[in-house]
């Protein structure tokens, strides 16, 4: 069991100063992690959940807890003035608790609520479980740096099959079973779109939003062409593109842009996207490029929301078809690079061309293969449960 989720440390750090947000997507642990931080931190908190008819009764009355010094206010993102109401509630008793807001939905990008919250939040984004999160590994990757790794043994093979089998949601991860792991995806998706979505979003059509949702994972991994799902849906761009817009705001998925760079002829519009639960990919060569992917979103995100670096992740891809699956950026440069393979351990000439002309420092070709390790042309190629020890 996994008593500590990898935030817990920041955030509790950032609530002395300001209030803490934070996102992710449903079912990920927000709740669970906030709560933990209560228990853990404070003498006394008080939870509010939105959801809650008694709870909205005393959100809006402002009855807390007497002696709370955290107060939680859960999905209170679905009040339509909740951005005033937050600003008020911390302007008056700041000295007095600490706030902690968690939602499904995008925290920092919803516009509905008044006042702006500028200088008064930080912005947390809670990923699932990673490689290093489940093993307990303290991860830290050194900016511009190779990342540091931990050698591979059973406990680590085994984990990696699990996280690569069940994703890293913590219900069906933890359960680690198929049935529940089926009915995790049906009713995540299902509570998504006629709950969250519903309560915030004007979406008339859920059902065609709804069949989105069913295409997208055979989408993972190419380049995503908005006006090839409108012709899938028959309905306009306009609302093909809101509704991408929606379920990425509600974290279904994420979208990479190519890496543009005055030294390589880069492709600059069209995107790749990637699930925030791998596990729904049926291609395994696809689900384990989603895994890495996801690994390294979460590395980005929580090196960007706890340190403040203006890191970044992209592919490399030119007009002339050359591909390289990711590149990890600092201050828009390259930090390093990785190409994701199945089985081939032979060096991609693509990734050898990339690391050349954009002068990459570190490069890496993953492969799902055991106990690989060497490096070759400066590239090193690496076994993928070896690899994901040493991201976030």
């Amino acid at each position: 069991m996994i008593k500590d989720r990898y935030l817990h440390k920041s955030i509790y750090s950032d609530l002395k100063q300001k209030m803490v947000f934070i996102g992710g997507p449903r079912q990920v642990g927000k709740t669970t992690l906030a709560q933990y931080i209560g228990n853990k931190d404070y003498k006394k908190y008080s939870y509010l959940n939105w959801d809650s008819r008694q709870d909205r009764k005393d959100i809006l009355a402002g009855k807390y807890g007497a002696e709370s010094n955290l107060i939680i206010f859960d999905e209170i993102h679905k009040y339509k003035k909740w951005k005033s109401y937050i600003k008020g509630e911390f302007d008056k008793y700041k000295s007095r608790f600490h706030i902690l807001v968690t939602g499904s939905a995008r925290l920092d990008l919803y516009r509905k609520g008044g006042d702006s919250l500028m200088g008064r939040y930080h912005y947390y984004r809670l990923h699932p479980f990673s490689l290093a999160e489940a093993l307990e590994i303290n991860t830290k990757p050194k900016l511009v740096k190779e990342l540091e790794f931990v050698n591979s043994n059973k406990k680590t093979a085994s984990i990696f099959t699990d996280l690569f089998t069940f994703g890293g949601f913590p219900e069906p991860f933890l359960k680690k079973e198929h049935k529940v792991l089926r009915r995790f995806h049906n009713e995540r998706v299902d509570r998504l779109i006629r709950e969250d979505i519903r309560d915030i979003e004007s979406v008339r059509d859920l059902s065609a939003l709804q069949i989105l949702v069913e295409i997208l994972p055979g989408k993972v991994g190419s380049l995503l062409s908005l006006n090839t799902l409108r012709q899938d849906l028959e309905v306009a761009y306009k609302t093909i593109a809101l509704w991408m817009d929606i379920l990425e705001r509600f974290y279904y998925h994420f979208r990479i842009y190519p890496f543009a760079s005055k030294k390589i002829k880069s492709l600059r519009k069209q995107p790749k996207m990637y699930l925030w639960d791998w596990s729904e990919i049926q291609d395994k060569s696809i689900r384990l490029e989603n895994m890495v992917a996801s690994h390294l979103l979460k590395t980005v995100h929580f090196i960007y929301d706890s340190e403040g670096h203006k890191i970044g992740l992209n592919f490399l891809r030119d007009i002339e078809g050359r591909e390289t699956d990711f590149i990890v950026t600092v201050n828009k440069k390259p930090w390093f690079a990785v190409e994701v393979k199945l089985s081939a351990t032979k060096l991609s000439k693509q990734l050898q061309y990339f690391k050349d002309k954009l002068r990459i420092p570190v490069v890496y070709q993953v492969v799902q293969e055991p106990d690989v390790d060497f490096v070759q042309n400066n590239i090193r190629i690496i076994s993928v449960e070896k690899f994901l020890t040493g991201l976030v």
